[in-house]
């Protein structure tokens, strides 16, 4: 499993992902976790179901998923809006229980502190492998 929150992929995690993928011959389901305000009426008319996506964050998924499909790689790409990104997150991996996890989310597209707290909570709270990029930023207690 690959996953993102609402940013671009890191180039190496991406990479690592599908790596793995043909390696073992696994199908790859990649994650982009965003969030999901939590307005009444925009919900009632409709409105959250709008393209969160930049134009940054949808390139960079295409790319990656189209290359693990050049590769031979079966893909599935789920989107999760909630107003909870890291819990779904968490709940997630605990649902579908891959093998590994890898966190993806290009750091520098996230402000380094919040990169930080959502990667220590991943690293904790998860019984699976996790896999982050080694030039990601150190987590201080």
């Amino acid at each position: 499993m690959l996953a993102t929150l609402g940013v671009p992929l890191d180039e190496e995690a991406a990479a690592f992902a599908i790596d793995g993928a043909v390696e073992t011959g696994r199908d790859l389901v990649v994650v982009n976790v965003t969030r999901l305000e939590p307005l009444a009426l925009s919900m009632i008319l409709g409105y959250d179901a709008l393209p969160e996506l930049t134009p940054e964050v949808s390139a960079s998924l295409e790319s990656w998923v189209g290359l693990a499909l050049q590769l031979g790689v079966r893909v599935e790409r789920l989107r999760v809006r909630t107003p909870r990104p890291v819990e779904a997150l968490i709940a997630l991996v605990g649902e579908r229980r891959p093998g590994i996890l890898v966190f993806g989310p290009d750091p520098s597209a996230m402000p380094g502190r919040q990169y930080r707290r959502v990667r220590r909570a991943v690293l904790e709270r998860l019984t699976c492998l996790v896999w982050t990029p080694p030039a990601a930023p150190p987590v201080m207690s």
